[in-house]
This record gives structure tokens, C-alpha cells and sequence, in this order.
């Protein structure tokens, strides 16, 4: 395969020129729509699952196993974002918002499969294009949590690791938690002692909790947003805290979990509601896995180029569908930038990426 990169910057273009935030399922489907009639020029059956996903078949044969292929439309960018991070090209890089993560990622992999021309491998292609992955993947889960039941291997076509380029054979599980104070307001001069503060709550509630995180074990624990009070001459009656959970292991999510819903604060007229938890469990690295990243490190090799594996923080769809079936990520464009103003793709690599995950999804 020797991928046309004049076409696929241009089909880039058309994917980035209609921008997708995940608050806005209306302008998802017309990312969707132009992916899905793609995917029918390749002879693909494709249906509209509930709740927006979008799942596209090449191939693929009832009681047989199949390739799983995750993709996702939405971005982190709102609209008008092109006006100030407009889509150009400067040397080797393509800027623009949703460049990186991941809608060159589609594209590369529409130019992967129209290179095979409609010889699927056995048991066939299944494509998921889901409308939700950058705000957890609510809608999406069950979809793509039952199509790895039949998977004999699922590929992720999110980026690459930024700079090194290399593979993702894991990911840390991802959660959230945001915890609501209550406590008893009062004015702050004359009757301080009446007022039970939801502010000093939450402060001891921020020391105590991230002190959670286990860095050996790869845990963190951040407050990254923290709101409350009504005035500064009284005794805030309400707080709330939005707390980052990331984990490495199952069991570091619960211990992490429970540690959470127990916590208490001392002045125990303060009442605490805990909303969330882990919404993405670990995508553990295991033997079927590097299994899967040896085999694309071969080809990549056969191709001429080298490819290494991380372990990364951050989520995606593939920690769904790790626990089930053999699961590679990180075989997009590569790129850097993602959720960044200077999100961009390497067009001198992107090639070469196309050109494995063509070779991979042949020899699987």
C-alpha cells in the first residue's frame, strides 16, 4: 500500500471543517453521515445503533469472529474554534482542532481499508464510530462493550504517543468524583460558633483525599475544580469539590473508591453527598495484548520504520473492550497536541502508520 496523502489531507479537511463538540450530537451526525457514506462506497453495512453510535460492516459473517475497530467523531473543541486554530500546513505538520485526536485517525483508517479492495480478512471488519468518547463514553459503552464479546482482536485508532510515536499497550482506568458539602450558615462575626463551614470541609476533604494516590502503583488523586461560600462575612453552608482519578489496577479503583464514599469530615454537622466513581477501568497490560503489539512491530519493521509501546494516563474505548478481548491502541496519525492549540499530525509519519495498520488488520 502506498497511501495517497494529497487525498487523505484533503479528506481531513472535510472531517475538520465540521466541527464536533460532544455537547453537540446534531453536528456529530454530519461527521458521521460523510464517515458512514465512506464507508458504503467500500461496501460496508452500516446501521445507526440507539443513542448515536454508528456501527459499520465489512465483511463480517453472524457466528464468526471479527476485527474490532474503534473510532470516535466528537472533539473536545466548541464551535468556532477554526476561527482563532484555522486547519494549515507548516512543514511537516498539519494544525487544526481534532487533527490529532483522532479524526486523522478515521481517515487514515478509511485509506487502510480501501486498500484492501473488499478481500476482508476472515470473519471480517466491524467498525464502531461512536459520539461520545471525550466526555466518558456514557452512550457508547454498552455498544462497544457487546461487539468485543465477538472480537478476535479490537485496534484503536486514537493517536499514537506523542514524539515517540510508539503504540499504547495500556492505559491507567479514569473516574471522577464530585463531592457536595452541606453544613450550616451563619454570620461570620457575630455568631461564628453557629455555622458549621462546608468550605473547611472540603479543604480537609482535599488533603485527605489526595493523599490517596500511590505514585509507585501509578494512582493519582487531583481536585482539579473546588466551589462554594455565598459571601465573605458568612459561614459557608455549601462547597463542592471535582476530583481526577486515575489507576493502573482494578483493585487500586476500589481501594480508591471506598476510601472516597467513607470519608468524613470532623465537624460532623457538615453532610457529604459523593457522586461518580471509575468510569474507565484499566486497560492492563497482559500477554494477549503484546501479542497483538509484536505482530505490528514486525510489520512495522518489514515496512522500514520502528514502533515501540507506552503505558499511558489517559482513556479511551479500548479500556471497555481490554478485559475482553486482545486490544492494540494508538495506531492513528501520529501527531502531538491533543486537546491543545498546537494539536497538529506529522505528515511526513502518518504514511507509514496507515500503511501498519493496513498490514495489521490483513494479517490478524
Amino acid at each position: 500500500m502506498q497511501p495517497d496523502l494529497s487525498a487523505m489531507q484533503a479528506d481531513l479537511r472535510t472531517l475538520v471543517e465540521l466541527e464536533s463538540p460532544s455537547t453537540d450530537l446534531a453536528a456529530i451526525a454530519r461527521v458521521m453521515d460523510v464517515v458512514e457514506g465512506w464507508a458504503r462506497e467500500l461496501g460496508a453495512d452500516t446501521h445507526a445503533l440507539p443513542s448515536g453510535t454508528r456501527e459499520m460492516n465489512f465483511g463480517v459473517q453472524e457466528g464468526q469472529k471479527y476485527i474490532l475497530v474503534l473510532t470516535h467523531a466528537d472533539t473536545v473543541w466548541p464551535h468556532g474554534t477554526l476561527e482563532h486554530m484555522p486547519l494549515r500546513v507548516e512543514g511537516d505538520k498539519l494544525y487544526g482542532p481534532g487533527t490529532y485526536d483522532m479524526k486523522a485517525g478515521i481517515v487514515g483508517l478509511i485509506h487502510a481499508l480501501r486498500a484492501l479492495g473488499g478481500e476482508w480478512p476472515a470473519g471480517g471488519i466491524k467498525v464502531l464510530l461512536s459520539p461520545d468518547e471525550e466526555i466518558g463514553s456514557g452512550s457508547s459503552r454498552g455498544h462497544i462493550e457487546q461487539a468485543a464479546q465477538m472480537a478476535r482482536a479490537v485496534l484503536v485508532v486514537e493517536p499514537p504517543v506523542a514524539d515517540s510515536h510508539n503504540l499504547k499497550t495500556g492505559r491507567k482506568g479514569t473516574g471522577n468524583f464530585t463531592l457536595k458539602f452541606t453544613g450550616i450558615a451563619s454570620h461570620a462575626g457575630n455568631k461564628p460558633s453557629e455555622g458549621a463551614s462546608a468550605i473547611t470541609a472540603a479543604a480537609e476533604a482535599v488533603l485527605a483525599l489526595q493523599a490517596l494516590a500511590d505514585h509507585a502503583k501509578g494512582t493519582t488523586v487531583s481536585v482539579g475544580q473546588i466551589a462554594g461560600g455565598s459571601a465573605v462575612n458568612v459561614i459557608p453552608a455549601e462547597c463542592t469539590l471535582e476530583i481526577d482519578l486515575r489507576v493502573a489496577t482494578l483493585s487500586e479503583g476500589e481501594r480508591v473508591t471506598e476510601a472516597v464514599n467513607v470519608w468524613k469530615p470532623s465537624d460532623s454537622r457538615v453532610k457529604v453527598e459523593v457522586l461518580g466513581g471509575l468510569n474507565r477501568p484499566p486497560f492492563e497490560q497482559g500477554a494477549a495484548t503484546m501479542q497483538l503489539f509484536g505482530q505490528a512491530q514486525a510489520i512495522a519493521k518489514a515496512l522500514g520504520f520502528e514502533v515501540g509501546h507506552e503505558v499511558v494516563g489517559g482513556g479511551s474505548d479500548g479500556n471497555f473492550t481490554a478485559p475482553i478481548a486482545p486490544t492494540l491502541d494508538g495506531l492513528g496519525a501520529p501527531g502531538d497536541g491533543a486537546h491543545a492549540a498546537h494539536e497538529h499530525v506529522r505528515l511526513d509519519r502518518w504514511g507509514d502508520h496507515v500503511r501498519l495498520l493496513h498490514r495489521l488488520i490483513q494479517e490478524v
